[in-house]
């Protein structure tokens, strides 16, 4: 898709990803970026180049709401970019409570969004999706039940979409990275997420938009990922037994 003239809406906007995907959105001289988050303090954005949003993503109300304004006042949505993530560790003694936080911003953040847009998109024959997932949806985290089984459920969301949907004219990607420099890695930089390195924000950014302009579905910014994927399908039983090698010897250290 051609991004020069179009609507872009991008969620978790305020910091990370979200903002470095913004900033190279703004070099493709789009009609309008919005951005989205719960909160714009302490973020940082210092300028006037961004429509800023407060919306909870994962509330079905909040978001209709947001996008028929969006609609209104800027014009109809042709990009949206569904960023919002957060990571919490643990095990299957996960609460209740942490396994909705990840599941209504992983999977129904995603769901909610294209549920409001996908109606209109039809009607216009054109639109575009970017959900954010990562490489622990096609593959594991092996420190987070949440986080790993959602990602998972984004990536499953996103191929049922371009299935569905991508010959009506509406193109899907799913972002698909290991660990990046953000404030949800800090302090994280010995986990296994990141034992491939982590690549700056603006490095996924423009693979993102390269993805965009290709209409790829898959987002893979670290190289590795793909190999570790194949593995996985080639000998699935073999994969799950280096992940359990793995564990083991990071559990020691």
């Amino acid at each position: 898709m051609n991004i020069e003239n179009k609507v872009v809406v991008v969620t978790g906007g305020a910091r990370g990803i979200g903002l470095a995907l913004a900033k190279k959105f703004l070099l493709e001289k789009p009609k309008t970026i919005i951005l989205v988050d719960l909160n714009f303090v302490d973020s940082e954005l210092n300028n006037n180049e961004f429509v800023c949003k407060k919306c909870d993503v994962t509330d079905e109300d909040s978001i209709n709401l947001l996008i028929d304004e969006i609609n209104q006042k800027y014009g109809l949505i042709d990009i949206f970019c569904s960023n919002a993530g957060i990571l919490s560790l643990g095990d299957e003694q996960a609460s209740v409570e942490d396994w909705s936080r990840n599941w209504n911003l992983h999977v129904m953040s995603h769901a909610l969004a294209a549920k409001k847009l996908i109606p209109d998109m039809l009607k216009r024959g054109t639109g575009y999706f970017v959900n954010t997932a990562s490489a622990a949806g096609l593959l594991s985290h092996i420190d987070s039940i949440t986080y790993s089984t959602t990602k998972h459920a984004a990536i499953g969301l996103a191929e049922w979409l371009a299935i569905s949907y991508g010959k009506k004219g509406i193109g899907v990607s799913v972002l698909c990275p290991q660990a990046v420099e953000t404030d949800m890695t800090k302090g994280r930089e010995n986990e296994v997420s990141a034992l491939d390195g982590m690549m700056k924000p603006e490095e996924v950014a423009i693979e993102v938009i390269k993805a965009i302009k290709n209409e790829d579905f898959l987002i893979s910014p670290h190289d590795q990922v793909i190999g570790y994927f194949q593995n996985k399908a080639n000998n699935y039983s073999r994969w799950i037994g280096g992940m359990q090698k793995l564990k083991e010897r990071l559990n020691k250290n």
